[in-house]
C-alpha cells in the first residue's frame, strides 16, 4: 500500500465533484421526515458533512436556525463550500474537525483511485483498508461533540446526523452529556465492518443509545418509521416520548 500526504490541487475530478455537489440533491425521499424533524428555528449537527447533500436539506428547513456542517477533510470541505456558495446558504457554519470520544490529533485516510481522483466519501479515521493500493494521509484536529457544544454555547440541538465511516460510536461516546441535555433525534449510519476499525460493534452502539432512552427505527417505503433491530444501514434513533414514535 502506498501512503502519501495530503496535497491540495485543482483538478478535473474536483471540478466534477464540486459541480455535482452544487447542482444535485440526493436523499429526496427523506424530505417529508426531515421537514418534521427540523424546526424552522432548529439547530442541526451534520457530522461527516462530506459534499453537503444532507447539509443542504437541513438548511432548507432550519431557515431561521443553524446547521453545523462538521467535516475534517480539506478536500471534502472545499467541495462543500462550493455547494453552499452555489445555494447561497447563510445558515450553515462549516466546522473543520473530526468528532470522537477524546480530543487530540487524528489521522484521516482517503483512498486514491487509479485516475488520481480522491474517494473522499470513504475517508475515515483508523487503519486504512488494505484493499486500497494508494491512500492519502491527512492529520486532522479531533474534539468531542460535548466540547464543541459547550464552545458554541448551544441552547438547543434538534438533530444529529452522523455518517463517519465507523467512528459513529466514538462520536456518540463524546456526545453523551449533550444528548442527555437536549434529547436530539439521531440519524446514524451503522456498518459492522467500519465500526470494527475503532473496536466497536453495532450492538455496542445500540446498547449505548438504549441506556440513554433511545429506540431504533427505519424509514419504510411508505415514508413511515418502523421499529427495527439495527444491522448495517441508516437508522433513526428517537428518544422516549418523541411524537414521531407515537403509536409505534
Amino acid at each position: 500500500m502506498q501512503m502519501q500526504p495530503y496535497r491540495w490541487r485543482l483538478s478535473p475530478s474536483f471540478v466534477a465533484h464540486a459541480w455535482k455537489a452544487a447542482t444535485q440533491q440526493h436523499h429526496r425521499s427523506l424530505i417529508p421526515l426531515i421537514a418534521r424533524c427540523v424546526p424552522r428555528d432548529g439547530v442541526v449537527f451534520d457530522v461527516g458533512a462530506h459534499a453537503g447533500q444532507f447539509t443542504k436539506l437541513f438548511a432548507r428547513f432550519a431557515r431561521d436556525g443553524q446547521v453545523y456542517a462538521i467535516e475534517p477533510a480539506r478536500y471534502a470541505r472545499a467541495v462543500l463550500r462550493v455547494a453552499l456558495a452555489g445555494r447561497r446558504l447563510r445558515n450553515v457554519t462549516v466546522v473543520p474537525v473530526a468528532l470522537g470520544a477524546v480530543a487530540g490529533p487524528a489521522v484521516l485516510h482517503t483512498p486514491i483511485k487509479a485516475s488520481g481522483a480522491r474517494g473522499f466519501g470513504l475517508a475515515h479515521l483508523g487503519a486504512p483498508d488494505p484493499r486500497w493500493r494508494r491512500v492519502g494521509v491527512e492529520e486532522v484536529a479531533q474534539t468531542t461533540l460535548d466540547a464543541l457544544a459547550e464552545r458554541l454555547l448551544l441552547g438547543r440541538l434538534d438533530l444529529i446526523k452522523a455518517d463517519i465511516e465507523g467512528s459513529e460510536m466514538r462520536m456518540l461516546a463524546g456526545a453523551r452529556h449533550t444528548i442527555e441535555r437536549f434529547r436530539p433525534r439521531l440519524l446514524i449510519e451503522l456498518n459492522a465492518a467500519h465500526l470494527a476499525r475503532a473496536g466497536d460493534t453495532v450492538g455496542d452502539t445500540v446498547a449505548f443509545l438504549d441506556r440513554l432512552g433511545y429506540r431504533a427505527f427505519v424509514l419504510e417505503a411508505d415514508g413511515k418509521l418502523a421499529p427495527a433491530a439495527p444491522g448495517d444501514g441508516d437508522f433513526w434513533f428517537l428518544p422516549a416520548g418523541d411524537p414521531l414514535a407515537a403509536g409505534l
